[in-house]
């Protein structure tokens, strides 16, 4: 499996998906939430961040069945669904990732068939890495 790129910025997302917690950066001036992680607020500029804690709830806004898989480390598991996830506090904040069965099962473990945009989905974690399951 492929590990993600951390930088600065990012590096207390992943530590926090390593505990099990979704949180996404919060300025400390105007309080709305940004993702990706980045040093100044793009609504007002600010420097000031922290983490905040969220539900991990979200909705499917779009997704794609990659053929054949771009990177080859993924080979084995085509074909496997890469979603992109509206969280329920903000739906302007979107993250990456898969939609599965269950917080261990292989990227390619649900029918490709059963996504729907719109779908309630929940983040999950495997190896510090956050997934979705269906609600």
């Amino acid at each position: 499996m492929l590990q993600p790129l951390i930088d600065d910025d990012g590096a207390p997302f992943w530590e926090y998906a390593r505990a099990g917690e979704l949180r996404v950066q919060a300025c400390t001036d105007c309080d709305r939430l940004r993702f990706p992680p980045r040093p100044c607020c793009p609504h007002c500029q600010s420097f000031g961040s922290r983490w905040r804690l969220v539900s991990g709830r979200g909705r499917v806004w779009s997704y794609v069945v990659p053929h054949p898989p771009l990177l080859p480390d993924y080979a084995a598991q085509a074909p496997y669904n890469v979603i992109l996830v509206e969280l329920a506090e903000d739906p302007r904040i979107r993250l990456v990732g898969n939609l599965v069965t269950a917080p261990d099962a292989p990227l390619n473990s649900l029918d490709p068939a059963r996504i729907r945009i719109g779908s309630a989905v929940k983040a999950v974690f495997h190896d510090g890495i956050p997934r979705w399951l269906a609600l």
